[in-house]
């Protein structure tokens, strides 16, 4: 049986190098975690993880703590894009990844409050934020690894990887005034979701600055779910007054909004222009292809493992809070300019 002790002579290093080398420490440099790894390849040595854990009080685990509701996750690309990224650089890291859901709030404070205690997991990444977010607020006053993919209000001091989406809200919709409109609405989703609101306040924002009208009922909140964009045209469609473009906040529920549309005799842009968010790859697909604000998506998720990892090591961090540039990606869907009045 092939030990700790063969590896390092074979290698000419100690015993300890070795185990540091199984355990990913940062302060062993490349080529010799290189050299070691290559050995114990050769040799086919495998690490006893168990008891590894026991001695180095680590899992070599991360945990991904996904939506509510969970059908949102596997309805919508981003999240797919997001995961590709966090586990790309948590498999370079040497990480195993954990996902973990819950059905509701209690019960996903008791899921994390599992993995904390019982030190399942090295670290916890959070695929969105809440308004004043009972997760967050646990995670802080528990001092345990996490990243937060969005902000926080109420704790702006935790690791968080973030777009600026007032900006990119705004510039969604200047994109849409420059093009001629006046009369914008806008497709929300869950009010209790940060990046909802400040989507909602950017587009407001750019409304305002442009001295155009803001009503309440040119407004619609939802899900990040192509029904609720479906539902959505439904309400907007039917007032005597109707927007002559949106805002939509993802592009799965634009998608619902061009079904609507489309099943009430409705054309884009030719009717009604929309841009929306995230960029995922079937929006430059859709019947019209779609102008959609990319966020970075992979980017989100890597730069968030990249930096729980740092966090896991002890790393000097000297910016908590990372922010992804975004860009409008101009398709068919704004592109018709209107006459003004």
């Amino acid at each position: 049986m092939v030990t700790i002790k063969d590896i390092a002579k074979l290698a000419g290093v100690s015993p300890s190098t070795v185990s540091r080398v199984v355990s990913n420490h940062p302060r062993i440099s490349l080529d010799t975690s290189r050299k070691v790894k290559q050995i114990m390849d050769e040799l086919g040595y495998h690490p006893n993880m168990m008891a590894k854990s026991l001695v180095s009080k680590t899992t070599n685990t991360l945990a991904i703590l996904l939506p509510r509701p969970a059908e949102e996750l596997f309805q919508n690309d981003f999240f797919g894009e997001l995961l590709r990224g966090i586990l790309t650089q948590a498999n370079r890291a040497g990480y195993d990844m954990l996902l973990t859901t819950a059905t509701g709030e209690h019960d996903e404070i008791e899921t994390v409050s599992r993995l904390v205690r019982g030190r399942r997991v090295d670290g916890i990444i959070l695929l969105s934020s809440r308004v004043n977010d009972p997760i967050v607020a646990f995670l802080a006053s528990s001092e345990f690894p996490f990243v937060l993919i969005g902000r926080s209000e109420s704790h702006p001091d935790v690791l968080s990887i973030n777009n600026d989406n007032k900006q990119a809200a705004y510039d969604a919709t200047v994109h849409l005034i420059t093009q001629g409109h006046e009369r914008i609405g806008f497709v929300s989703g869950p009010a209790n979701l940060t990046v909802s609101n400040d989507r909602l306040q950017g587009y407001r924002q750019a409304l305002e600055a442009h001295k155009l009208p803001i009503r309440s009922d040119w407004t619609v909140e939802g899900e990040f779910l192509q029904e609720s964009g479906y539902r959505a045209m439904s309400l907007i469609m039917s007032l005597p007054e109707r927007p002559s473009a949106l805002v939509v906040i993802d592009d799965v529920v634009a998608f619902g909004v061009l079904r609507g549309l489309n099943e009430l005799g409705y054309k884009v842009p030719d009717d009604i222009s929309l841009v929306s968010f995230n960029n995922i790859s079937l929006s430059e697909l859709a019947t019209p292809p779609i102008s959609s604000i990319d966020i970075g998506t992979y980017q989100l998720g890597y730069t968030a493992a990249q930096t729980l990892v740092r966090a896991i090591n002890e790393e000097t961090i000297h910016q908590k809070q990372l922010i992804i540039p975004h860009r409008l990606m101009v398709r068919e869907s704004s592109l018709t300019t209107i006459k003004r009045g």
